[in-house]
Formats: C-alpha cells, structure tokens, sequence
C-alpha cells in the first residue's frame, strides 16, 4: 500500500511539473504572452528546471526545446526513482517509459484544456485566463470546425476533440504495450 502511494504522489508531481513544462513550450509555440496569471504560474513552476537546461539545450526555432527536455527530464526521473523502489528491476525501460510518460502528460493537459474551454464558453466569462485557453485551443478546434458544423447554436467541436484525443491515448497505451513486450 505504502509503494502505491509514493507511486501515485510521484506521478502527481512529475506530471504537473512536466505538463507545465510542456505548457510552457505550447504557450511560447503559440506565441501567447506569459503575462496573465496563467503565464506566471507556468513560468513559477518550471523556472526552475528550464533555464538551466537552456544553456545545455538550445532552442530550434520557434521550439523551446529546454522545456521539453525539462518534461522528458522529470518523467525520466520518476521513472527511475521508480525502478529503485522495485528494488531496480525495469531500470533499462526507464527512457522509453519516460518517452511515453511524457507523452501521456502532452495529451492529457490538450484534453484539460479543451475541457476548461467548453466550460468557460458556457459561462461566457471574460477573464485572462479565458483568452489564453481559447487561444491555445484554437489550433486544435479550428480544422473541426471546418468539417463538424453548428448543430442548434452549439458548437461540438470540443465533443470531437476529446473523443479524437482519447483515441490517441489508447493508441499510445497499444504502443506502449507493444513495444514493453
């Protein structure tokens, strides 16, 4: 029980600093402005980890690559703080799982943020923070709305995203097992 719960608190941590780390490299991608409350949250928690790797890890372009080694860097740490606790055992799959893991973070926080979406556009909020979410989910709403129309006035874009992006985790998760095995 007690290894369950140090898994799960591990998982927690590492996942919400590389899902901001991985935020900060969409938000900078998107060219949105770290400004907001958003913004200073992002930068507040990832810091930290992302400067010091930028001068190991230079950007590639409009791709701050220092966040995403910082993301890639934590679940590789987890992973391998994991394998001790098993008393060393899956330590060679600890890159490839850091691999998935990260990749879990990525499309879990896209699906997050089209929840927080769809919720803000029913309550019709004018804040910062619903700018910068609409923002970021623009990209991955606009090719849908080209193909899904209004049905009655309500938008079902962000419907067809969740499903599209639950798609791709059980494709992972199928990855993942393949290649584990």
């Amino acid at each position: 029980m007690l290894l369950q719960i140090l898994t799960y608190l591990l998982d927690v941590a590492t996942g919400l600093l590389a899902g901001a780390c991985l935020l900060r490299l969409y938000m900078q991608l998107q060219r949105v402005p770290f400004g907001n409350p958003l913004g200073r949250l992002v930068f507040a928690l990832t810091d930290w980890l992302v400067l010091p790797l930028r001068k190991a890890v230079p950007a590639a372009g409009r791709w701050d690559l220092a966040s995403l080694a910082g993301a890639l860097l934590l679940k590789l740490c987890q992973y391998l703080l994991l394998g001790l606790m098993l008393g060393g055992a899956g330590l060679a799959w600890a890159p490839v799982m850091a691999l998935f893991g990260t990749a879990h973070v990525a499309v879990m926080g896209l699906m997050v943020l089209v929840i927080v979406y769809a919720i803000l556009s029913w309550v019709q909020t004018r804040s910062p923070i619903a700018d910068v979410v609409a923002r970021l989910c623009e990209p991955l709403l606009a090719p849908v709305r080209r193909v899904v129309p209004l049905l009655g006035g309500v938008d079902l874009s962000p419907l067809v995203v969740l499903v599209l992006l639950q798609v791709v985790m059980i494709v992972l998760a199928n990855l993942q097992a393949g290649v584990m095995l």
